[in-house]
């Protein structure tokens, strides 16, 4: 399954990037002994661990039928995986997928508020680089910039319009997101076991704490020295990984919500921190990472909408089924790839709650810093466009790849630079001001 790594990008990655980032070679958990010993590869920096406080959640992401939720969805048709949590009263609650995933959304938000009171700004850190460890830093970014060129090619035009600390920081997270996903969905794929994300996962522990492995990681645990990104989105994307090795079905939304914020909206989590909110926002820290994340959501839905015919030739079906059953249809009938009018019925819905998702999605974007709203505003509108092309080509993701033509993304690009002039105090009253 491709992920919407919130970027425009390439969709199928190839053997090339697999040999060039050498990611089987480096899923191992290496100790001090190897590739230099703790103290060189700890040289680059010393990183000390960031904890977010702990809110009540407010859910403002969408449900299977299309509405919003505004609080706890026990009432609601939203079914709900196994999910228990303690209350004050001691009592048991279950949380829906939606609901975990915004505590995470919460516990971001708060970092970046407590840095915000610590600092003032969202200025990144200033540099305390050790004699000898400067030039192999920037070697390390300007390679994590190649990457971004040659796979994410609309998106890396549009990094260098940011400032270039918050470019570079970006790079680093592209790069390690592309790594984590060619694990399980690369050339390599088949060799990859539930170990070796463990092993990834403890690799990234130790990135975290200022102990990178290879030029790539040093790059991410530089970055993740200077701005407020946390480790969760991180690990989440891993635990998403492990879902697709375990994992083909999906039995209702619930289930894949959860399963496209691992692959995609932690993507938007990781990447506000380093984009910033504009100083003259009025929106809640809150509304702007959910809506980072209604991004990311809406991304993978629409891969997984493009992707079906693809997805079902690997045996995987990432449709929610009791919502394939309500229309009439099951997995014969996907693996069959026939256009019927049951089927089209099914899109229709489909895209019309990726559309939603998108929706969401645009509230943020203006509240972004200026210099990281392009990119953005491309994203958004290129992916938004995929779902006009599925419906263009009768809704038949069986046998036909639906994807945007050169002409429209030419297009779409001076569109959404004209979107990111658009500075938050210009829109009032914003649809994210806090109340």
């Amino acid at each position: 399954m491709t992920v919407a790594l919130f970027w425009v990008g390439s969709a199928n990655p190839s053997t090339e990037v697999s040999n060039c980032l050498r990611f089987l070679d480096s899923v191992r958990v290496m100790d001090s002994t190897k590739c230099g010993n703790s103290r060189d590869r700890s040289l680059f920096f010393k990183l000390g661990e960031k904890k977010g406080r702990k809110q009540e959640w407010k859910s403002c992401s969408v449900n299977p039928d299309l509405g919003y939720l505004g609080g706890r969805s026990n009432g609601s048709k939203l079914p709900v995986i196994s999910s228990m949590v303690a209350s004050h009263a001691g009592e048991m609650a279950v949380l829906s997928s939606e609901e975990m995933v915004y505590n995470v959304v919460l516990k971001q938000a708060a970092l970046v508020k407590k840095e915000l009171k610590s600092r003032g700004d969202l200025d990144v850190k200033p540099d305390v680089v050790l004699p000898g460890t400067l030039s192999l830093l920037s070697e390390a970014y300007d390679r994590c910039g190649e990457v971004c060129a040659e796979y994410a090619k609309t998106f890396y035009l549009g990094t260098l319009l940011m400032t270039p600390e918050r470019r570079r920081a970006i790079w680093a997270i592209y790069v390690w997101c592309r790594r984590t996903d060619e694990l399980v969905d690369g050339p390599n794929a088949s060799h990859i076991t539930p170990t070796a994300l463990d092993r990834w996962e403890a690799r990234l522990e130790d990135l975290f704490q200022g102990r990178p492995f290879d030029m790539m990681d040093a790059a991410l645990a530089d970055t993740v020295g200077k701005f407020p990104v946390d480790i969760q989105p991180f690990k989440d994307m891993i635990q998403g990984m492990r879902m697709d090795l375990r994992k083909s079905r999906y039995q209702n939304f619930d289930e894949l919500y959860l399963y496209c914020y691992y692959v995609a909206g932690t993507v938007g989590l990781m990447s506000v921190p380093v984009m910033g909110i504009a100083p003259e926002s009025q929106a809640s820290t809150e509304s702007v990472y959910n809506a980072a994340l209604a991004l990311g959501i809406a991304n993978q839905l629409t891969n997984i909408l493009r992707d079906v015919g693809e997805d079902a030739r690997r045996g995987r079906v990432y449709l929610p089924q009791d919502e394939l059953a309500q229309a009439g249809l099951s997995d014969d009938d996907i693996f069959a790839g026939k256009v019927t009018d049951k089927w089209r019925n099914f899109m229709k819905n489909q895209i019309k709650r990726a559309r939603m998702f998108f929706d969401e999605a645009e509230k943020g974007v203006t509240e972004l810093s200026a210099a990281s709203r392009w990119p953005v505003w491309a994203s958004l509108l290129l992916y938004r466009q995929i779902l006009d092309e599925i419906e263009a080509n009768d809704y038949n993701s069986f046998t036909k790849r639906a994807y945007v033509r050169k002409a429209k993304k030419i297009v779409a690009l001076p569109v959404a630079y004209a979107k990111s002039l658009i500075s938050p105090s210009s829109l009032v009253p914003s649809p994210l001001a806090k109340t």
